[in-house]
């Protein structure tokens, strides 16, 4: 797919949106330096070519009972490729994993996982990820305290 390039408006356009995804036209526009009806045909332009991927809101896992934020380093048995689609697929599938990452280094994946308590994630780790296919071991990391989250891209404008 042939993506055209953005200028420093469209970049204005997805700054503000980043901090504020429920912005109105109005308030997008006015941002943009634009008027409401250019700012509007940029944005869908924005959105149909890809570079605004969905909208989502950011909940807090602590308020809602998930307490435990875990940084786990999967490693996979080697010589067993049948197993990494199988595997990818499980992770998919499971609420508690927000990100999974396939990295380079001493292990294959680092996943981001979120649980109510450590007894939860320790019966998630045992019970539930290294029981699936092709997990050779697993070793994870619990966040003390988040210093910083955010998905906000740094735009050079």
């Amino acid at each position: 797919m042939q993506v055209e390039s953005i200028d420093r408006t469209d970049l204005r356009i997805l700054e503000h949106l980043q901090s504020n995804g429920r912005a109105s036209n109005l308030e997008l526009a006015e941002a943009a330096h634009l008027s409401p009806a250019q700012c509007s045909r940029r944005h869908r332009r924005l959105e149909e070519q890809g570079y605004v991927r969905r909208y989502e809101a950011r909940l807090d896992a602590a308020r809602l009972g998930l307490g435990v934020t875990a940084f786990v380093h999967v490693t996979m048995e080697r010589g067993h490729m049948r197993d990494v689609e199988k595997f990818r697929a499980a992770i998919v599938r499971t609420p508690e994993v927000l990100e999974c990452h396939a990295v380079t280094g001493d292990f294959d994946y680092v996943l981001k996982v979120v649980t109510p308590d450590l007894k939860a994630l320790s019966a998630f780790l045992l019970s539930s990820l290294a029981r699936l296919p092709g997990v050779n071991a697993v070793r994870s990391s619990v966040s003390l305290d988040e210093v910083k989250s955010t998905l906000a891209l740094p735009l050079a404008d």
